[in-house]
């Protein structure tokens, strides 16, 4: 791994955005040179682009790793993800302030140790973990991180300390059933393209049923030909590589060990939609994966697999660029990318238009996250039949599963769809199963009495995340920290959304306080539903999920939690202690 920050002191010769997609880019470059983003650097690029600096300023407070004051010369981001906290987090977190001297959220005295939190990273299966410069250590424990610290003292750099970050690939179907993690030769899927006129690659997209992974499972044939049969161009494809949701990180592995798939299922994309231009979104949280991607792109040219006339096929011209985000979860949502993209807030649009009709720079645009470009070359190169031999009539394929938590085999599963949770649980040896969160906080959480239910499209459907938690863990303390996270990662351009999140926190704060009525668990309910009907986007929308499905499905625990103070005085006043004193007194 290359360093990241730079230790140049003059930031002169860095390029002013010519146009406002640049903006990211520059900010990023600017922040690499100083470790912050400076006020000058804030009126240059505005004057540059012919916009406010108050405009500029609004897009850099949305971000959460830019820096408006110096971070530190070492920044450290630790994940506070419930599986983080759950595998020993505030130990971890104490053991940076010790060894440091410095706090969290800020700065230390000497300026040299940035510490701060930060949501799922991407690495849980092997937590505690952080990022430092934005460089992976994973599996911390106290020894481990005075270990760390101690060398950053005497001079070691981040990228030559920082842990080599594994696959943990558990499980493939056999025989010949594995759709993604197969062995793959560069350029087989492209190949395939030969003789093929794009309308009959939509087609075989349509014909396989192949639906978009990242969670709203839309189909993507439909998607493409939309974009195709739209008469405006240019056209633009995308790979949503902003994997932020907790528990979540098979895109992680697919970019690791198979960026080349990745890049053939978006030159395929591109040939059926007839566009010319991909862009990776890569969250920042993996940066670290940048260069690897860099070179794999570069590579792809040199083969003749990107650029002009692709594998010899007249006219088939495609070639991609890479786009770091800079921190933020809503980002995920389309219409948020695209903003971001476009060198604005990453806030959703409103839905007038689908992607496929007014994206990219109000051009027709084909988004698709990584999974699902990297099936959709699978299928090419494999053909339709023989992908729909695995899986269930209603859900062909594979899925994969990002498996982590309480389990002794925490990592990467490829599985059929129509595989039970049960099975699931067993292959990764799960530890006492009690509170099963699927498809990360905005998804849905089923206990023990649903484990035969099917990871399916007509059962119970997965984006890709399973997290397990034993019965030693604290119910409560998950949902609070999901909470924290939707309340933290909101754009706030929304009501329900801003004041739904708020209004939950406040309520779960009376269940943590043993204050909560069994009418705050009414109200709780009620908040959560108009947040799914009213709120703007999807994470509005889901961020009541787990909340209302726990209550649901955890009733014994919500009744044992409620009415133990029934008069609702302040937390730790008995009443009842307060008279017998008194009377004890009085007598």
């Amino acid at each position: 791994m290359s360093k990241i920050k730079s230790t140049k002191t003059d930031s002169s010769k860095i390029p002013l955005p010519k146009d406002r997609v640049g903006l990211l880019d520059y900010l990023w470059a600017v922040q690499n040179t100083h470790g912050y983003i400076r006020s000058e650097d804030i009126s240059a690029c505005a004057t540059a682009l012919g916009i406010s600096q108050i405009d500029v300023e609004g897009v850099v407070s949305f971000y959460h790793f830019f820096h408006r004051k110096p971070a530190g010369e070492f920044t450290i981001y630790l994940n506070n993800s419930p599986v983080s906290e759950s595998k020993g987090f505030e130990r971890v977190k104490e053991a940076f302030e010790a060894a440091t001297g410095g706090k969290f959220n800020g700065v230390d005295p000497s300026g040299q140790w940035g510490l701060f939190e930060t949501a799922c990273i991407g690495l849980s299966d092997m937590e505690p973990a952080a990022l430092i410069d934005f460089y992976p250590f994973t599996n911390l424990n106290s020894l481990k991180v005075r270990d760390i610290v101690a060398k950053l003292k005497l001079g070691a750099k981040p990228a030559d300390i920082c842990d080599d970050v594994p696959d943990h690939i558990r499980f493939v179907p056999d025989g010949d059933k594995a759709i993604l993690l197969r062995d793959y030769t560069p350029g087989v899927a492209l190949e395939a393209l030969r003789g093929q006129a794009p309308e009959a690659v939509l087609e075989a997209i349509k014909k396989s049923g192949l639906r978009g992974m990242g969670g709203a499972f839309f189909p993507t044939g439909f998607k493409w030909e939309a974009c195709r049969k739209d008469p405006e161009s240019p056209k633009y494809i995308f790979c949503n590589a902003d994997e932020g949701e907790p528990g979540t990180f098979k895109d992680r592995v697919l970019m690791n060990s198979l960026p080349g798939l990745m890049i053939e299922g978006m030159a395929i994309a591109g040939y059926a939609v007839g566009s010319e231009t991909g862009t990776i979104y890569l969250r920042a949280e993996y940066t670290w994966m940048k260069d690897k991607l860099q070179h794999t792109i570069d590579h792809f040219r040199k083969m003749k697999l990107l650029g002009k006339d692709i594998c010899g096929i007249e006219g088939f011209n495609f070639d991609i660029r890479l786009q770091l985000g800079a921190g933020a979860y809503v980002c995920g949502e389309e219409t948020a990318m695209l903003n971001s993209l476009e060198g604005k807030r990453g806030e959703p649009r409103n839905k007038r238009f689908f992607p496929t009709e007014r994206g990219y720079l109000q051009k027709p645009t084909v988004i698709n996250n990584v999974e699902t470009f990297c099936v959709a070359a699978r299928i090419i190169q494999l053909g339709v039949d023989h992908y729909l031999q695995t899986g269930t009539p209603e859900s062909p394929g594979t899925k994969l599963l990002s498996v982590s938590g309480d389990c002794r085999l925490p990592g990467i599963y490829e599985i059929e769809w129509g595989t039970t949770v049960r099975e699931i649980l067993e292959k990764c040896e799960a530890d006492r199963p009690h509170f099963i969160q699927v498809s990360g906080p905005s998804g849905e959480c089923i206990s023990m009495a649903e484990a035969d239910r099917a990871i399916a499209m007509d059962d119970l459907i997965s984006e890709g995340s399973i997290m397990i938690f034993s019965r030693s863990r604290d119910i409560l303390s998950i949902l609070r920290n999901y909470n924290h996270f939707f309340k933290h990662e909101s754009c706030g351009l929304c009501t329900p959304c801003r004041a739904g999140n708020f209004i939950l926190e406040k309520k779960l704060d009376l269940f943590a306080a043993k204050l909560a009525h069994p009418s705050d668990v009414e109200e709780v309910r009620s908040w959560g539903e108009i947040m799914k009907l009213t709120c703007r986007c999807g994470l509005g929308k889901t961020a009541p999920n787990a909340l209302l499905m726990a209550q649901e499905k955890f009733p014994e625990y919500f009744a044992s939690i409620v009415d133990q103070n029934p008069e609702r005085l302040s937390k730790g006043f008995s009443l009842q202690d307060a008279v017998r004193e008194y009377d004890r007194f009085s007598s």
